[in-house]
């Protein structure tokens, strides 16, 4: 007899059986609903177009695993065990549906006990259980014993190991006692079967056999019910929330920034939690704190305040806290659920400012917008658009901001660009002198247009990449035009700094001069004007085709109207771009090209490609002074080329390229060591000649 079919104290089991059932999930839903009214204080954002693509990518991602499997390195192959948890705990999840839901509650037994299915697939748990145990004793010693950097101890983490521990061992006696007391002698299921036939050689009578098998099977619906009514309550909220963040993941380009109606607000950015969008807020929930982004994070690594992962967890702490008295003022009563507000709210707790109680101001200024955090986060939380939401606040609204960027912001006010000092000296169309290229006046047309950027027009340095680039483009026959003086800032500084006021106005301008002159097709030097102008301009009216040089190389290698064949014998190494790579996914295209010079040899970096390490410039912080006391990023990024014995790092972006130059001087290795801009090395490499 099934123990949901016995009687317990004058009760039917089904009574009791259902009545728990009940209880635990009212308090699920209730937490459920909670969290959901605080998810609703955000903002409204859309979210639910191509919902097709977005189930399919949901699926993809959390049935395969590749969300945690991604992550996996020879240092950290903790993302396996996660995966065989998943999967394992998934057989589980379907398990209990069939021999708990089922056969218990909706009293089936009869249909399921003692049929091959159940055989067959109670095997395949014990095999499951197994793998979970291991997997969970490793995790265990990683957590306690070894403790990694990016974990932090917690009793959550425990509760919930020592949680799904019990059910594996439950589940193996409940098989135990129901074959010892049925007196059934198999070998499968294998675990069952062996500590069945252990159980009926102790001499238990038949009467104990029968109440131990009742009372471990009580016992296993109690703490599957325990687990559902812990889950939502604790960090492992994620275990729900994951699966809703992969469904409203970005389609788009991942590390864009939305627009913000500036003439319908009378404060900007975030300075409040519910200034945060709804998906923002959802984020917080989805976050399991696995330190992934602590440990890639630039910021972090190199000694400032800022950590992604603690950036997160204190958002996600506010909410708790703040959440229950926004709840009940925007309801206009008090009548937020006591057990809510005594778990989230401490008692007499002035409330908390977002901008420094929650999250400083050195943290806020602290990113670089590289997106590394975003790349390895198993959950697809945005952090970056939070940060510049709040540096928006802080720019537009509070007007506060480290010197150096205010200097920044006044440059690209007063000048256009955002250099000062002897580049402030330079105009933008010096560099165009006797090369007899077509720039663009009033009433002109170009098909194709060669989008230099601040720093390519204006840094000397950066001006030999540009004049490189203006050479190959001929030797290969391109038909192209470029603006001169007429060209202005993208804006991207402005913008990742906060600045949104200015961003606004370079994009709106630079739109219509590019229409003004028919252009179809842009070829951006720059890796952040690649970006701006491809993946943020069409928010603002400018749909063009943007290419990165980088690619428009590869394709001309590829087709012949570029020859390398100049033997360079030398050893390379390539740095990727966080706004070439992460953000736009250009990985192969220079490492093509590379490739495709004799002599060359090619050696990657440790953290190459998508884990790629920044050069520290991105965010503005190629004018943003970093927080002294702390290591530069561009100086550990120099120590990861040294690592490779490579006599030469190129790289194809100008702000690399600069913090390549700066580190290798100032470590004063200059004579062993040559930062090159890719286009500099593909010139070198190549004949002047093109085969039509």
């Amino acid at each position: 007899m099934s123990p949901v079919g016995a009687t317990y104290w004058g009760i039917p089991g089904y009574v009791i059986f259902w009545a728990l059932f009940a209880i635990a999930f009212g308090l699920f839903l209730q937490r459920v609903y909670f969290l959901y009214r605080l998810m609703r204080l955000g903002k409204q954002e859309n979210r639910f177009g191509r919902i097709g693509e977005r189930v399919g990518g949901m699926l993809v991602e959390t049935v395969s695993q590749w969300c945690s499997l991604k992550t996996v390195t020879p240092k950290d192959r903790a993302g396996i065990g996660h995966a065989l948890v998943f999967w394992c705990f998934c057989l589980f999840f379907v398990g209990y549906i069939i021999f708990i839901g089922l056969a218990g509650g909706f009293g089936l037994a009869p249909l399921i006990a003692r049929t091959p299915f159940e055989t067959a697939y109670s095997s395949i748990l014990d095999v499951a259980a197994v793998l979970v145990t291991l997997a969970l004793i490793v995790a265990a010693i990683r957590r306690y014993v070894l403790r990694p950097q990016r974990l932090v101890p917690s009793a959550e983490a425990a509760i919930i190991l020592l949680m799904i521990f019990s059910l594996m061992v439950l589940h193996v006696l409940g098989e135990a006692f129901d074959l010892a007391a049925r007196g059934v002698h198999a070998s499968w299921p294998p675990l069952g079967a062996a500590l069945a036939g252990f159980l009926s050689r102790s001499g238990l009578s038949q009467g104990t056999l029968e109440a131990s098998y009742r009372g471990v099977w009580w016992l296993h619906y109690l703490v599957i019910l325990g687990f559902l009514v812990y889950v939502p309550r604790s960090k492992h909220l994620h275990i729900l929330a994951s699966f809703v963040n992969a469904f409203f993941r970005p389609l788009g380009p991942r590390l864009a920034l939305a627009p913000i109606a500036l003439e319908e607000q009378e404060t900007f950015g975030v300075s409040k939690i519910q200034d945060f969008t709804w998906k923002d807020l959802l984020d917080l929930y989805a976050c399991a704190v696995c330190g992934r982004c602590h440990v890639n994070c630039p910021a972090q690594l190199s000694g400032k305040s800022l950590s992604p992962r603690e950036f997160i967890r204190s958002l996600k702490e506010h909410l708790l806290e703040a959440g229950p008295g926004l709840l009940a003022r925007q309801t206009g009563t008090s009548s937020v659920s006591q057990a809510e507000t005594q778990t989230d709210t401490p008692t007499k707790t002035p409330l908390k400012t977002m901008i420094g109680d929650v999250v400083t101001e050195e943290e806020i200024w602290a990113c670089t917008t590289c997106g590394a955090c975003q790349e390895v986060c198993p959950v697809n939380i945005e952090h970056v658009r939070k940060i510049i939401d709040l540096r928006r606040n802080l720019v537009l609204t509070q007007e506060k901001m480290p010197e150096t960027a205010r200097a920044m912001l006044r440059n690209m006010q007063s000048r256009g660009h955002p250099w000062a000092g002897i580049q402030s000296l330079r105009l933008r169309g010096d560099w165009t002198s006797d090369l007899g290229l077509r720039i663009l006046a009033e009433g002109d047309s170009a098909n194709t247009l060669f989008w230099v950027g601040c720093t390519g027009a204006l840094v000397e340095r950066n001006v030999v990449a540009t004049l490189s680039m203006t050479r190959v483009l001929k030797a290969a026959g391109v038909d192209f035009a470029v603006l001169g003086e007429s060209e202005a800032c993208c804006g991207d500084p402005a913008r990742r700094a906060g600045y949104e006021f200015q961003f606004q106005i370079m994009a709106e301008q630079n739109i219509e001069t590019l229409k003004s002159h028919n252009v179809r097709e842009i070829i951006a030097s720059c890796p952040h004007c690649y970006n701006t102008i491809r993946n943020e301009y069409p928010r603002y009216g400018g749909d063009f085709k943007v290419v990165h040089y980088s690619q428009l190389i590869a394709d001309l290698v590829s087709h012949g109207k570029l020859r390398l064949t100049n033997e360079l014998s030398s050893r390379l190494t390539y740095h990727d771009p966080c706004y070439l790579g992460r953000y736009n996914s250009i990985y192969l295209e220079p490492r093509q090209v590379l490739q495709a010079i004799p002599g060359t040899k090619l050696e990657e970096m440790e953290r190459s490609r998508n884990t790629s390490f920044c050069c520290g410039g991105g965010g503005g912080h190629m004018w943003i002074e970093e927080q002294p006391g702390t290591t530069k990023i561009n100086q550990m990024r120099l120590a990861d080329v040294l690592k490779t014995g490579a006599e030469t790092v190129v790289t194809a972006c100008p702000y690399c390229l600069q913090m390549f130059e700066e580190s290798i001087e100032h470590k004063g290795i200059g004579d062993s060591l040559k930062a090159r801009d890719l286009v500099e090395v593909v010139e070198a490499a190549m004949t002047q000649s093109r085969l039509d």
